[in-house]
């Protein structure tokens, strides 16, 4: 069983015939305090793995299965980013609000040019490329 939004119904599939659920498994090991978003770092823990990783994570796997990122608006002027791919909407990082209910619907499509004009968030992107790439090649599950 999984805790992100939308893990009942994820089950499209990339070329190796992996899930958003099989990324979120591999992803579980590649998410750090260095690819958390600056302003939440300090309060990123293993346990709340998923904290601040919401637009790398989601362009990401946009790069894996298409479709678009979009993003729910959090009242501060921050969004928070999750996938539409193939009809399936997933959220693998929505355990960061805990028990908190959020929007997923009429919400604005993110444009990735936008969000990697910042150095840092391209920086993460890359960073939690590399990880993943290394956790796929270890050819641990």
């Amino acid at each position: 069983m999984y805790g992100f939004y939308g893990w009942e119904q994820a089950d499209i599939t990339d070329e190796n015939g992996l899930t958003p659920r099989d990324y979120y498994d591999r992803l579980g090991r590649c998410w750090c305090a260095e690819t958390c978003a600056p302003r939440m770092r300090r309060d990123w823990t293993p346990e709340n793995k998923t904290l601040g990783q919401c637009s790398v994570t989601a362009f990401l796997l946009q790069d894996i299965y298409g479709g678009k990122v979009y993003g729910i608006p959090l009242g501060d002027g921050n969004y928070h980013c999750f996938n539409v791919a193939d009809g399936c909407l997933f959220d693998l990082t929505s355990e960061q609000f805990g028990g908190r209910v959020l929007d997923y619907t009429d919400c604005a499509e993110q444009d990735r040019a936008v969000h990697f004009a910042k150095t840092e968030k391209r920086e993460r992107y890359e960073l939690l490329k590399e990880r993943l790439s290394a956790v796929m090649n270890s050819g641990e599950e």
